[in-house]
C-alpha cells in the first residue's frame, strides 16, 4: 500500500514550480490532489499529467489565496468532492524578488504579505475542523529568505517569517487536536527560478556559491520526499519544526 493512500492533500500553487513537484510527489504514493493557481490553463494540465501517470483524482480550482473568500470555496469544493482534507499546503506566494528594501513601495509589500501570510492564514482557518477529524498535517513553506537575510528578498522574507512564527503557535495550539504542523524552507529550481537567475546574475551567483553541493534541490525528488514524510504516519511525531533544504541536501526520508 502506497503511503498517502485514501488521504487528501490540498496545495496552492500545485500547477507549476516547486508546487507542481510536491503534486507528483504526493500522488506517486497515492494521495488525491486539490490544486489552486491562478491560471486555469496550467491547472488543468497539471491535472491531466497527473491523474494519467498516477491514476488519482485532481481537483484543480482557480483561486487567490490573499482572498479570504475564495479560500473558502476552496475548501469547501474540496470537502464536496472528496469528504475529508488530510494535509494542507501552504506553498504559493507571490513578491518583488531582487528589489532593494529601500526600493519597495507600500504595494509591494503588501503583495507578498497577502499572497504569502495572509494566504497561509485563511487557509489554515478554513482547513482547521477538517483536519482536526482527520489527525491531519500542515505543511507551510517558509526561506531561507529571511533565516539567512538574502539580499534584494525583504517583503518576501518578512511574509515567511511570519509564516514561521504563525506555524509555531498553531503547532502548539492544534497539538492537543492530533494536528501537526510544520515548515519547509526550500530552494530548488523551477521556472521561476530561472527567470530569477537571468534577470539577477549577480544575485544568483552569491546564492549558488553558498551551496555546499554547488545545486538546488529538486521540486519532486528532494523537497517532494521530505514533504511526503512530513505528511504521513511515519512524521506522526514531529510538529512545530523548521526543515531546512538550502542546497540540494537531497534528505531521504
Amino acid at each position: 500500500m502506497k503511503r498517502l493512500e485514501g488521504k487528501v492533500t490540498v496545495i496552492t500553487g500545485g500547477g507549476k514550480g516547486i508546487g507542481f513537484g510536491l503534486a507528483k510527489a504526493f500522488a506517486r504514493e497515492g494521495s488525491d490532489l486539490v490544486i489552486t493557481g491562478r491560471h486555469e490553463g496550467r491547472l488543468v494540465e497539471a491535472k491531466e499529467k497527473l491523474e494519467s501517470e498516477y491514476g488519482i483524482n485532481v481537483l484543480p480550482i482557480v483561486a487567490d489565496g490573499a482572498d479570504e473568500e475564495a479560500t473558502k470555496r476552496v475548501v469547501a469544493a474540496a470537502v464536496e468532492r472528496f469528504g475529508r482534507i488530510d494535509t494542507l499546503i501552504n506553498n504559493a506566494q507571490v513578491s518583488k524578488s531582487g528589489l532593494p528594501l529601500v526600493e519597495h513601495t507600500r504595494e509591494d509589500f503588501d503583495l507578498a504579505i497577502n499572497s504569502g501570510l495572509y494566504a497561509a492564514f485563511f487557509y489554515m482557518k478554513e482547513c482547521y475542523p477538517y483536519l482536526k477529524e482527520s489527525k491531519g498535517s500542515v505543511i507551510n513553506f517558509a526561506s531561507g529568505a529571511g533565516l539567512f537575510g538574502k539580499l534584494g528578498q525583504s517583503s518576501y522574507a518578512a511574509a515567511k517569517e511570519g509564516i514561521r512564527g504563525m506555524s509555531r503557535v498553531a503547532a502548539a495550539e492544534w497539538g492537543p487536536d492530533g494536528i501537526r504542523v510544520n515548515v519547509v524552507c526550500p530552494l530548488a529550481m523551477t521556472e521561476s527560478l530561472q527567470e530569477w537567475k537571468e534577470n539577477y546574475p549577480d544575485l544568483f551567483a552569491k546564492t549558488i556559491q553558498g551551496i555546499p553541493l554547488g545545486r538546488f534541490a529538486d521540486p519532486t525528488e528532494d523537497i517532494g520526499r521530505v514533504c511526503v514524510f512530513l505528511a504521513s504516519d511515519d512524521a506522526s511525531y514531529v510538529t512545530g519544526e523548521t526543515v531546512t533544504l538550502q542546497g540540494g541536501s537531497g534528505l531521504r526520508p
